[in-house]
Formats: structure tokens, C-alpha cells, sequence
């Protein structure tokens, strides 16, 4: 019977591209949708950007722009890396969706029917220069158990102490550098420790196959409380005030959900915006029985999708995960966390940009990835090795041992009679495609790629034993030779089969090359038979070590200026050409209501008409101050679409690099004679 699978990986949060993490989680997930699809399976994998929260919030209003628009654009940048790594989603979407706002509100309708949802005051930090409460994350201070100064609201990174914001000493503002007051809030609960969720979820979290065993041994301790009485399941704050960047609770004016509330229901409003493209019904597909819903995760969010999410859909009266999988973290060289400074880190465009091969990635993570909890280390020197020994070395150098021979010798035409021994050689192959399908089913990926690396090896004996480069030279021997050279075909593509869900665009190569419709897993049962093959062309290239060194080279140092700021990475003169420095007449300036940093600016550039543009130089000067001044603007700059309107350029000022410690910004004013219009060059 044909399985139907929802298969989704964790949302990324939509603050910043994709970093290394992201790219193996999405390869672990992509490689079982792969191998599903190859079964037979019908799946649908879909994901979405995490569009809402404080933190984007604030961000967006740094760059100038509003939450949607910088979502946007983080959202247009991430093409590029799924298609470059081979990601096959069927769609990606956004938590600030229609779907999501709508399917949101129905769930929280139905917990608060249910009577899972309450209101409590409580008391929390309050920024009374941005008049906004703080979540944890911009709140610092010195840590209440060590003391350690500059530490966030939540956690100290020198001792690991975990404690509520309330209790950090002499805390501030991120955001303003101003003290926090503490003040009231009225905020809604999802009542997780209501006595029928934790019924529900002792039962959830037990059925066979739900969840990792090392998983559930976690979920345990969470649910068992001290002698005291403290710890076991509380309840979960899923409420924020306004501002913030989010989805509004009904009848709850200037309340919005909590970022992680209206999260993981972005996985159903992707695939619900997604049938809604081809037609499909999406809530007849999630009321199936026989659907499966499937997560991929980081172990970091595990409290959240085996606790919150589960009790959310049960009581909401939808569908449950079947199967949610959780996976460690990458590490590099031996477990040393990554950090672009030092020269760790593993960018993935870096990655793509230096013309490393993307398969040769996925390989490498899916030969260290298995059905555990564990963190997967990337080694330079074994990843050269590997690609180089596996890939290359046992698995393409088949197929180029024997292909020039047959296209010389034989039109490239397969030999239909491979003899005893090439029969029991591919026998002996085919024999292991349950085994490997297996493997890819349970996740256990390193151990199907050994699988199949230990085939190749079989056959690489094979050829070795046969020498088809001798029998080319001796006469009467052009049939066994064609025979050789056929059962090496054949086993590569019986390799190539086992090999597909890691790498995808690599078997399109060779299904181009043998001229055969695209590879299932039902194909290893069946022989090519007589067949003529198309001209063999390289597949892979070997792993240059240097390439894999300039991956990991930390960046130029930047030249410091004495008693300044440091100085930008290096340009040339065809970088600075490229910006429009133009004279601008300030014609007029005026404050821009609901912005405490933004002065609203008309300019003349001197081109037969005036420039709206958003200044954030409030602190700075009083509008009289500015009118009637010439000044310096890029004049080349794309326009953006701001909460207060349309900014056409940008006026150039200078500042102190430490802006708290010496504050004043100052914008730059040309000397007499300028006129507006003439080119800063």
C-alpha cells in the first residue's frame, strides 16, 4: 500500500540566510523524502520562514524597513541555497501567511473552548524609552549566580546558570542601554499542565517508533516533579504585547501570539497554502488516518515539538506527529563549535562560490548521520579522503573503467549474456536492496552508504580479477571483454540506485548516460538487460584539498585606525564608481509621527524634481536646523518601502563607532559653491 507522508524540518527563523545547520538538517530530511519517493511513496515536504517576533521586529526597524518587507527579503535569498544543495521542498512558505494567521486563531479557538487557555497577570521588564516589554534576550546584566557582567536575561554563557530575567542584577536594555522597570501585564496560557494534557502526552510519547529512545528518556525527566513539588509540565505563556511583530489573539486587542505558538502551525498552513496550488483538499488529507506527519528537528527545539505542539493539535482536535526525529549538531575539527571569525566556520554559499560540489557535502553528512541524538563533526582531511576514496575512487571509477571500452569495441551496446561469475556479482548486489532500504528508512544513512560502498568494492574485485585493459589486448577474447565491461555497467547502476537520495543530480548524470527513465528502488530487481548506453562523459572530479583549505581561511584582518573605528574590507575603484555621490539642497525636513529616530527629508539632486527620504538623524538635529542646507547623498540607491512611506537615497553622516559612549551624529555639508546636482567623485 502506498504510504502518504507530510514531512517537514524545522522552520528557520527568518532574521538571517541559512547557516551550515540548516543545510544538514535539510539534507538529512531531503535524503528520506528522496528515498520515500524512489519506494513509491506519495510525500509532501514542505517548509516555511519563521517570520514572526520581537527580534525581527527590532531588526527590521534597524534596517529601516518594515517586519514584512525585511522578511521578504531574507525569504528572496533562499533559493539559491536550497537549489544549490539539491533541497527538494515542494513548497516554502511563511508564518505571516494568510493561512497561518487564520489557522492560528481556529487553534487557539478551540483550546480556549476546550478551557486549556487562562490569564494571568505577571510582572516582567519594561523599557520605558522604547515603551515596549523586553523579552529575555534584550535584557543583560550580571549574572545572579556568578556574577559575570554582560550576560542575557535567560542564561549566563560563563557558569550555564539558567534563571528568569527578573533575576539579573543591575540589568539594561539591549535595545536603549536604559534600566528596565518591571510592570504588569494581564498574559494567556496554554495549560500544559492541565491534568488531561499530561495524560495525553505520557500516552503520546510512548507509542513504539513516535520518538528516539534517548528522546523520550529526556521527555521524562520533564514531566517528574522534586520532592517539593517543583518542576514537572507548567504552564506555557503564549501570549506578547504590543509592539511586536505577529499575529493578533482574537478579542484581545494589542496581544499577539507568542512567536512559538504560531510556529510549528506554519508547517500545516505551508502544506494548506501548497495543495491550495495544485488542488488538492488539505483537510480531508490531514483528517486520513493512513497520513503520516512527519518532523525533522534540532534537539535544541525538542521541548517544544514532543510537549507544546502535540498537546496543541490533540486538544485543537487535529492530527498528531507520527514521527518526530531529532538530530544533533555540526561541529568542525574534532568538535570544536564554528565561528566565521576564527575561521571555522562552514559558510554554504562560501561553500558553493569556491565551485565546491554540493553532492560531495551531502555525501559527507549523510555518511556521519545515523538514527541517534549525536552531533556530526566535519573534517577537513576526512572529507577530502572520503570524496576522494568512496565516491570517486570505489563507486565513478567503474563506470570509467569499463565505458571507453565499450563505446570502442562495441558501439556501446551491452552484452546480453554476463556469465556465471557477473551474474552471481550482480545476484550478490541486488540481494542487498532490501537491506539498504531498510537502512535509509530507519535514517541510518552512514551504515547505507558503508552498505554500499562494500558492494563497490565487490565489483571494483571483479574487475580487478578480469582485467578488461589485458583482455582488450589478447585475441578471440572480445566477448568476454564485452561481457566484463557489460556486468560493470549493470552494478553501477545498481550502485547508482542505492546511491540516489544522496545524490540526486549525480544519478540524472548516469541516468542520462545509460539511457534510462528515472531510477526507482523496484529497479534493482531488474536487470538492464541488452542495451545501448550513451557516450560516457566525467562524472565527478576528485576533491582539490586546497579548495577545502580557502573554505576555511578566516577573513583579512581589517586595518585599524588609531583611536577609530577599523577600517572596512579593501575596494578598488570600480566598487566606488559604482556609488552616485551626489550634492542634495535639504528643501525641506519635518519629524515623522510614530518614529523617535527618523526625520522625513525633501531633496533636490538637481534633477527637475524632488527625493522623499528617511533620515535617522532625530537625536541629532531639529528640522529648522536642516532646511535650506546642501548635503551628501547616494543617489544610485534602490528605493525602499518603509512603514512611514517610500525613501529615495540616503544622506551621508558620520558617527563614533561606539555611539553610546560618544554620542552625535553629524551630517556631512559641502563647502560653499557647491551646487545641487554635481557628482561627489
Amino acid at each position: 500500500m502506498t504510504r502518504k507522508l507530510f514531512v517537514t524540518t524545522a522552520l528557520p527563523y527568518a532574521n538571517a540566510n541559512f547557516h551550515i545547520g540548516h543545510i544538514m538538517e535539510y539534507t538529512q530530511a531531503d535524503v528520506w523524502v528522496r528515498f520515500q519517493r524512489m519506494m513509491g511513496q506519495e510525500v509532501h515536504f514542505v517548509c516555511a520562514d519563521d517570520a514572526h517576533g520581537a527580534p525581527i521586529m527590532i531588526a527590521a526597524e534597524k534596517a529601516g524597513k518594515t517586519p514584512q518587507q525585511f522578511v521578504a527579503d531574507i525569504a528572496s535569498g533562499r533559493k539559491p541555497y536550497l537549489d544549490g544543495f539539491h533541497i527538494s521542498f515542494d513548497n516554502w512558505h511563511s508564518t505571516d501567511g494568510a493561512e497561518n494567521h487564520e489557522l492560528s486563531k481556529d487553534v487557539y479557538r478551540a483550546l480556549r473552548r476546550q478551557e486549556l487557555i487562562d490569564v494571568k497577570a505577571i510582572e516582567q521588564f519594561f523599557d520605558p524609552e522604547k515603551s515596549m516589554f523586553l523579552p529575555d534576550r534584550f535584557i543583560k546584566g550580571e549574572c545572579p549566580k556568578c556574577g559575570a557582567k554582560d550576560q542575557y536575561g535567560d542564561s549566563c554563557e560563563v557558569c550555564g546558570a539558567v534563571y528568569a530575567p527578573t533575576e539579573v542584577k543591575n540589568p539594561y536594555s539591549v535595545l536603549t542601554g536604559a534600566t528596565p522597570i518591571l510592570k504588569s501585564s494581564e498574559h494567556y496560557f496554554f495549560k500544559l499542565s492541565d491534568p488531561r494534557c499530561i495524560a495525553f502526552l505520557e500516552e503520546w510519547t510512548q507509542s513504539p517508533g513516535r520518538l528516539q529512545p534517548e528522546v523520550f528518556n529526556k521527555i521524562k525527566e520533564w514531566f517528574t516533579k522534586d520532592e517539593e513539588g517543583k518542576g514537572g509540565l507548567g504552564d506555557w505563556d503564549i501570549s506578547r504585547d504590543a509592539p511586536y511583530f505577529g499575529i493578533e489573539i482574537p478579542d484581545a486587542p494589542g496581544k499577539y501570539f507568542y512567536v512559538w505558538l504560531d510556529a510549528p502551525i506554519g508547517y500545516l498552513a505551508s502544506l494548506k497554502n501548497y495543495f491550495g496550488k495544485i488542488g488538492r483538499d488539505f483537510d480531508a488529507f490531514l483528517a486520513d488516518p493512513e497520513v503520516e506527519q512527519v518532523h525533522f528537528i534540532g534537539k535544541d527545539i525538542t521541548y517544544f515539538h514532543t510537549l507544546f505542539w502535540p498537546a496543541m493539535l490533540h486538544f485543537s482536535g487535529r492530527k498528531t506527529p507520527d514521527h518526530v526525529f531529532v538530530h544533533g549538531f555540526m561541529t568542525v575539527n574534532n568538535g570544536e563549535k564554528m565561528s566565521k571569525s576564527r575561521g571555522t566556520g562552514l559558510d554554504p554559499m562560501k561553500y558553493l562560490g569556491l565551485g565546491l560540489n554540493a553532492e560531495w557535502l551531502r555525501y559527507y553528512i549523510a555518511a556521519k548521520l545515523n538514527a541517534k541524538v549525536e552531533d556530526i563533526d566535519f573534517n577537513p582531511e576526512d572529507f577530502v579522503a572520503r570524496i576522494n576514496s568512496d565516491l570517486v575512487g570505489k563507486y565513478i571509477n567503474i563506470a570509467s573503467r569499463a565505458a571507453g571500452f565499450l563505446s570502442k569495441r562495441f558501439d556501446n551496446h551491452l552484452s546480453g549474456d554476463l556469465g556465471v561469475e557477473g551474474r552471481s556479482l550482480l545476484d550478490a548486489l541486488r540481494a542487498q536492496a532490501e537491506v539498504i532500504a531498510e537502512l535509509y528508512e530507519e535514517r541510518e544513512f552512514g551504515k547505507a552508504l558503508r552498505e554500499t560502498m562494500l558492494l563497490a568494492d565487490k565489483v571494483n574485485e571483479y574487475v580487478d580479477q578480469n582485467k578488461p585493459w589485458e583482455l582488450a589486448k589478447k585475441e578471440g577474447m572480445d566477448a568476454v571483454l564485452h561481457d566484463v565491461c557489460s556486468v560493470c555497467i549493470e552494478a553501477f547502476r545498481l550502485l547508482t540506485i542505492y546511491l540516489k537520495p544522496v545524490l540526486p543530480a549525480l544519478a540524472a548524470k548516469v541516468e542520462h548516460f545509460l539511457r534510462v527513465a528515472p531510477l526507482q528502488f523496484a529497479d534493482a530487481a531488474r536487470a538492464m538487460g541488452p542495451h545501448q548506453i550513451g557516450a560516457y562523459e566525467h562524472l565527478m572530479q576528485r576533491v582539490d584539498a586546497k579548495m577545502v583549505e580557502a573554505l576555511f581561511e578566516a577573513p583579512p584582518a581589517p586595518k585599524v585606525v588609531p583611536g577609530g573605528e577599523d577600517l572596512a574590507p579593501e575596494i578598488k575603484i570600480d566598487d566606488f564608481s559604482k556609488v552616485d555621490l551626489r550634492i542634495a539642497k535639504i528643501v525641506k525636513a519635518e519629524h515623522v509621527e510614530g518614529s523617535d529616530k527618523l526625520l522625513r527629508l525633501t531633496l533636490d539632486a538637481g534633477e527637475g524634481r524632488l527625493r522623499n527620504v528617511f533620515s535617522g538623524i532625530k537625536s541629532a538635529y531639529q528640522p529648522e536646523q536642516l532646511e535650506g542646507k546642501l548635503t551628501v547623498m547616494v543617489a544610485n540607491l534602490a528605493p525602499r518601502k518603509m512603514k512611514f512611506g517610500i525613501s529615495e537615497g540616503m544622506v551621508l553622516a558620520a558617527s563614533h563607532a561606539d555611539e553610546k559612549a560618544n554620542p552625535g551624529i553629524f551630517v556631512l555639508e559641502p563647502f560653499p559653491g557647491a551646487q545641487p546636482g554635481m557628482r561627489v567623485r
